[in-house]
């Protein structure tokens, strides 16, 4: 049941999105939707994720929907059920990387240092999120800690910090696949309804 990972990669920015309400769900789709950039990561930061991206999934089969902060087992298991196509963690657990590859699901473990990058490595894991990219030491820091592993193929996803003036700067990176980028659709800006803020935030990482 995996995806290609072409799928998340085609786009400059997937969108980290924490939503508190089911009744949300289908406008926040048609608002990335119409800015071009069908494609959604909804973290189980709040207990409606599931509900969520089962709704998602259902209604909106154009949008590509992920699941995000996969923390445990359960958040895996919960998270497939509900029909998301990945799954992305802020850390490494190799228990959730073993889980996802018996399940044929793509999933997206987290690093912050040379250790853990070669630890996912060894783990046969080549794309990774990198968290908190921004606390860390930003653009210069994601510069310097791709450039020893380039020649493995590792690409890294950098999430947190990474915002509409900053984004083209990690893409610029080698070794940068695509950023994560949780203010395309802030979590206020759901809950206070601005679809045709978060669908003109799409349409600058889309140029369309």
């Amino acid at each position: 049941m995996t995806i290609d990972v072409s799928l998340l990669t085609k786009y400059r920015v997937i969108p980290v999105i924490t939503i508190d309400s089911v009744e949300l769900a289908l406008p926040l789709a048609d608002a990335l939707i119409a800015g071009g950039l069908p494609l959604a990561e909804i973290t189980f930061r709040t207990t409606v994720a599931a509900d969520v991206i089962s709704c998602l999934v259902k209604e909106r089969p154009e949008l590509i929907v992920g699941a995000g902060t996969i923390l445990n087992a359960a958040n895996l298991d919960t998270a497939i059920r509900a029909g998301a196509k990945f799954g992305v963690a802020p850390g490494f657990n190799r228990e959730i990387v073993s889980l996802a590859r018996e399940r044929d699901w793509l999933f997206v473990p987290g690093v912050c240092t040379p250790s853990e990058i070669e630890t996912a490595l060894a783990a046969g894991c080549k794309l990774l999120k990198y968290f908190p990219a921004g606390a860390l030491g930003g653009v210069p820091l994601v510069k310097a800690i791709t450039a020893p592993y380039i020649h493995t193929g590792v690409q890294l996803i950098p999430t947190g910090g990474v915002t509409a003036d900053n984004f083209t700067e990690y893409l610029a990176i080698n070794g940068v696949a695509v950023c994560g980028g949780t203010w395309i659709a802030t979590r206020d800006d759901i809950n206070n309804r601005k679809w045709d803020l978060i669908t003109d935030r799409c349409k600058q990482v889309t140029g369309t």
